[in-house]
């Protein structure tokens, strides 16, 4: 910051001017109004033109004039705007992207013709529908931009590279600076009337569309018909050839209409009214259609210029313009409809009667078979009665006849029943006994079993007892005592020998004997 003092005879030449705070999307536009020398050794030129870009503070110098501030356009995918450069005069269209325009560089505005603005303003106002039509207002600095309905086509041609291209709905057009939209200057109302709609876009179909011809039979009675018309265009998206056909015709609804009454005219000119009263429906579509081989009339009319085609014709009415003409028709409508309501009449009195007779008919053929049903039914009673006084007679007798057989088989099935019970009871009393006596054996075979195993029992327990009192003796004795008992006899033996004088003998006994044979 700095403060000063304006001296005598000073003054400032703009005032206390503010300084310029820039945003990183910001930007100001300056021009040199003399030459001098910015910073970093920067010489500026008189006229010469540069921007300062953001975010910073910029202080102007008193040999610049900053010609205005810009903010970057921030554009969505399916918008743009015009740029121009103003040094070589070209115009291009920025798209989805945000842009900063450069400082050579500045808006500009397309101009299209009247129509064309009025029918982008309805479509404007159809998706703005909280504001009036007359308050919308297009920006001319950003790229046109049209929706393509569903079904249709709109034209496009390019006045600087001599093209033109179709673009098939649903879609979005975005108009180049140099492109322009063919408009559709078509026949509308009833009967058709040339220029009555006015529209970008071209429907394919199917459609239909409604016109009014005058004919003149030929007993030159003049009829009014009113025709309508189903419609369709033959078209291939990637075939240029064939897209650029379907605009090649620019009221295709009036030519079509013109040529479709021209054939009419002419074919219901060689008929008479009678005649083309009875079959006016088989007549038009001969003439519109054409016949084939075989006669019949064909279902399809084709315009090779624009491939439109034309699937079926429907009279809504006929009407004569000539009031004699409508009178007398009105007569003999009458009197047919009197011819027809009598014949109706006639034939339902017809019908009825005879509706009657056969009713009557089937009546007495029913009469004939209920009676005859009944006698039937009063031969089968008497039939029946006749049975049951037979069966009453016989019953009694067949009865007392069953009932005396059915007591001697009851005796001899319980006589034969009384031997069958008394020879089971004799074999359950001899199974019984069997059982008894097999059970006493067992018992006595148990109790001899048990008293052996109780001897066998006392012989070992005794065996044991003897053995402890053995082996207790000979440890009461021990072992040396016993040795020395062993060894007394044969010493005692021996010493008396030796007594006696004897110098080789031998000793023995008859426990323990001595084999000499063997020696």
């Amino acid at each position: 910051m700095q403060f000063f003092f304006l001296c005598p005879g000073e003054r400032l030449e703009n005032g206390i001017q503010n300084v310029h705070v820039l945003e990183d999307d910001e930007a100001l536009l300056l021009g040199a109004r003399e030459q001098f020398e910015e910073a970093k050794q920067t010489l500026r030129k008189p006229g010469e033109r540069w921007m300062i870009r953001g975010p910073c503070d910029y202080v102007p110098n008193i040999n610049v004039d900053i010609i205005e501030k810009r903010r970057a356009i921030p554009l969505d995918q399916n918008e743009g705007i015009y740029v121009r450069d103003i040094k070589t005069g070209q115009v291009r269209a920025v798209k989805a992207e945000s842009y900063m325009l450069k400082e050579y560089e500045e808006l500009w505005e397309k101009i299209v013709p009247s129509v064309v603005e009025e029918l982008l303003v309805k479509d404007v106002s159809r998706d703005v529908k909280e504001k009036p039509r007359s308050t919308v207002q297009r920006d001319k600095t950003r790229v046109i931009t049209y929706r393509t309905p569903h079904n249709s086509a709109v034209q496009i041609y390019d006045y600087k590279a001599k093209k033109s291209r179709v673009v098939y709905g649903p879609d979005l057009v975005m108009l180049g600076p140099d492109e322009q939209f063919t408009i559709q200057s078509l026949s509308g109302d009833v009967p058709k009337r040339p220029h009555a709609i006015k529209s970008l876009c071209l429907l394919l179909g199917p459609d239909f569309m409604t016109d009014v011809v005058v004919v003149e039979t030929s007993d030159h009675a003049r009829l009014s018909l009113k025709l309508s018309y189903n419609w369709h265009f033959e078209y291939d998206p990637h075939d240029d050839l064939k897209s650029a056909s379907i605009f090649s015709v620019p009221d295709f609804v009036g030519d079509a209409c013109k040529a479709i009454a021209s054939r009419v005219r002419g074919i219901v000119a060689a008929h008479s009214f009678d005649n083309f009263h009875k079959g006016s429906a088989q007549i038009i579509r001969e003439a519109v259609f054409g016949v084939d081989k075989e006669g019949k009339p064909l279902n399809r009319f084709i315009f090779s210029a624009n491939n439109l085609v034309i699937t079926n014709i429907d009279i809504q009415s006929v009407e004569p313009v000539d009031s004699r003409t409508r009178d007398a028709l009105q007569k003999s409508v009458q009197l047919a409809i009197e011819i027809t309501t009598k014949s109706q009449e006639a034939e339902a009195r017809h019908e009825a009667e005879r509706r009657e007779q056969q009713a009557r008919g089937r009546l007495e053929r029913q009469k004939i078979q209920d009676e005859a049903e009944a006698e039937k039914s009063r031969r089968s009673l008497l039939e029946l009665q006749a049975a049951s006084a037979a069966v009453e007679s016989t019953g009694q007798a067949t009865a007392e006849a069953k009932a005396r057989a059915q007591a001697a088989d009851i005796e001899g099935k319980a006589a034969v029943k009384q031997s069958e019970l008394g020879a089971e009871a004799e074999s359950i009393k001899n199974l019984a006994a069997l059982e008894q006596k097999k059970a006493t054996q067992l018992a006595a075979l148990s109790h001899q079993q048990a008293l052996d195993d109780l001897e066998i029992t006392k012989a070992k327990d005794l065996a044991e007892i003897e053995a402890e009192k053995f082996k207790s003796i000979v440890e009461a004795i021990g072992a040396e005592t016993l040795a020395s008992i062993a060894q007394a006899g044969p010493e005692m033996q021996a010493k008396l020998l030796t007594g006696l004088g004897l110098k080789s003998f031998l000793l023995t006994d008859s426990s323990s004997p001595l084999n000499i044979f063997n020696q």
